[in-house]
């Protein structure tokens, strides 16, 4: 079988394109640079050189075959984030629907099926209603939980001893680390398309801020504690790191729906069970041994 993978720079389409090589599979990696892909090449891979906004190309990397990841590339700093999202499930929808490509896992996340107050998550409810409408194609869409890989973002004050959080200290949520989404993704291709449409909920460890803190006294051999940050701060680090206006008040109005509990899973779908803890996401960050 041949597989259309998209993210390959990043963390999950890296796994994802890696694992199905493994698995004897034929791999078309998606990159926007044609120099990224040389090291895909020698290791057997196609190379298709495409902007997952630009629907021509995409719709020529998506040829032929018998199943594709694709995910929402991030644009910290777009004017509109959810604008940008729509952009990009356009293209979506005219390649998939041009190829009448049979099986699409798209990488979605925790609170999906939520229409509203989640953020940049919105984008991902909107996406999955718009795909799981193409009449030629199943879609599995991918759930996964909070990134473990997020909270490398909260590292700055870590030599004071401080782990800064937005959400409470004790408050335990769903996480999951990027390399088995990664993973879980390559083996729901290789499963083949369902027999209609699906949602894979993948969560990995529930941790707090507490437990992230206690990880990070284990790396760094020395005591951390968590301080409680008031939520009306964020936007403005969020900001200064980078992000637009209106990407920042978006992930506002995430961290917040997570704190209270709306950001979870339905609960009545297909689950997939990540294995790799917290210690083994942030130990290589922060000692720089990868």
């Amino acid at each position: 079988m041949k597989f259309a993978i998209a993210g390959v720079s990043g963390n999950t389409g890296k796994v994802a394109a890696e694992a199905l090589l493994a698995g004897g599979h034929q791999v078309r990696v998606i990159v926007r640079d044609a120099a990224k892909g040389a090291a895909w090449k020698q290791r057997g891979a196609e190379v298709a050189v495409a902007d997952l906004a630009d629907d021509k190309a995409l719709t020529e990397a998506l040829r032929g075959v018998d199943g594709a990841y694709l995910l929402v590339p991030p644009a910290f700093g777009a004017e509109s984030y959810l604008a940008h999202q729509t952009q990009v499930v356009d293209t979506f929808e005219k390649a998939i629907a041009e190829n009448g490509v049979p099986h699409v896992v798209l990488l979605s996340s925790v609170g999906a099926h939520l229409p509203e107050k989640t953020g940049p998550i919105k984008g991902l409810h909107r996406a999955e209603a718009r795909l799981g409408a193409l009449p030629k194609t199943r879609l599995t869409f991918l759930r996964a939980a909070y990134f473990i890989e997020n909270f490398a973002g909260s590292l700055a004050q870590l030599g004071e001893g401080v782990f800064p959080t937005f959400v409470a200290a004790d408050f335990a949520f769903d996480t999951v680390a990027t390399r088995d989404i990664g993973a879980v993704a390559a083996g729901l291709l290789a499963e083949g398309a369902p027999a209609k449409n699906q949602i894979v909920e993948l969560s990995g460890p529930k941790v707090s801020a507490r437990d992230v803190a206690r990880a990070l006294s284990e790396i760094v051999g020395k005591p951390v504690t968590v301080a409680e940050a008031p939520i009306g701060i964020l936007g403005g680090i969020l900001e200064g790191a980078g992000f637009s206006k209106d990407l920042a008040a978006l992930y506002v109005e995430m961290t917040e729906g997570l704190g209270a509990s709306r950001i979870v899973f339905e609960g009545n779908h297909r689950t997939a069970k990540g294995t790799t803890t917290v210690r083994q996401v942030l130990e290589p960050i922060v000692t720089g041994k990868r």
